[in-house]
């Protein structure tokens, strides 16, 4: 072989090499506006601000998942509700790329919508699993969807294959709530899913959040959960406000192990409040 070949070998080389290069640059560049894109839903399709009501605190705490094309679909909502209650939704989409961000804001929008014809927790899921089949489309999502009623404390809870909510009040009891629920929405025409009612009391919380707060490769459900249970009733029994509890258990849920979305929903009866 002479030098020229071999010259011409290691210049074939280089631009083999430059090829590849810009190649892998042109994907990377792709899949970041991807991610950028599905962000962007994400952010615009939740609620910038919760409802106001005396007595009641709420907030709420989201970490979205940015690991490759992994950012996914769980969302929140809180908004007032025609007949002067509160809708409280929080669910997970299956999936983690830019359909399931879309698919969560469709989801979140259909709840909205229906609430203003029926704002019964039980009936308000039926409805938008059946609107959901209508769509055509090949996801499905979990859900809770809850009513509250300011003026008695009253809340009103429907299940829709999702994870079950936490409850503590002021005298330091705690634990998991253990209401019946239903099948994801998007599945099957025709669910029915049963109501639970709970009181809350003054100085208690609820706590609604999706999977990736309580369960992955470094943490079981169970044990997630217990978790979460331990922490709401230290708040409650301290009197923490909604929005430090909130930021608590999202704190937690660094111990899951895995880059997942993660949303977290309080609701706190808040003793200051109705006493001035």
């Amino acid at each position: 072989m002479s030098r020229n070949d071999s010259t011409d070998d290691a210049d074939e080389l280089l631009a083999r090499l430059r090829t590849l290069t810009a190649q892998a640059r042109e994907r990377a560049e792709l899949q970041r506006s991807l991610v950028e894109l599905a962000v962007a839903l994400q952010r615009g399709m939740l609620p910038g601000e919760m409802p106001v009501a005396p007595g009641f605190d709420l907030a709420v705490q989201y970490s979205p998942a940015f690991h490759g094309l992994n950012v996914g679909g769980d969302w929140y909502d809180a908004f007032r509700m025609p007949d002067g209650r509160i809708g409280l939704s929080i669910g997970d989409v299956q999936g983690h790329n830019i359909e399931a961000a879309a698919f969560m804001g469709q989801v979140r929008v259909g709840l909205r919508a229906l609430a203003s014809v029926t704002s019964e927790p039980g009936e308000l899921l039926s409805r938008t699993n059946d609107l959901l089949l209508t769509l055509g489309a090949d996801l499905f999502a979990t859900c809770t969807f809850m009513r509250l009623d300011p003026s008695t404390g009253v809340l009103e809870s429907a299940r829709a294959g999702h994870i079950p909510c936490v409850w503590a009040t002021a005298d330091g009891k705690s634990g998991i709530a253990e209401d019946e629920g239903g099948p994801p929405l998007g599945i099957e025409q025709g669910q029915e899913y049963p109501v639970t009612r709970y009181r809350l009391s003054t100085g208690g919380v609820f706590v609604l959040m999706t999977d990736g707060v309580v369960e992955g490769p470094s943490l079981s459900l169970d044990d997630g959960l217990d978790q979460v249970v331990r922490l709401a009733g230290v708040a409650a029994v301290a009197g923490m406000d909604a929005g430090s509890l909130a930021a608590a258990v999202i704190k937690g849920a660094e111990r899951v192990g895995h880059e997942d979305d993660a949303a977290v929903l309080v609701v706190g009866h808040d003793a200051a409040d109705v006493r001035r």
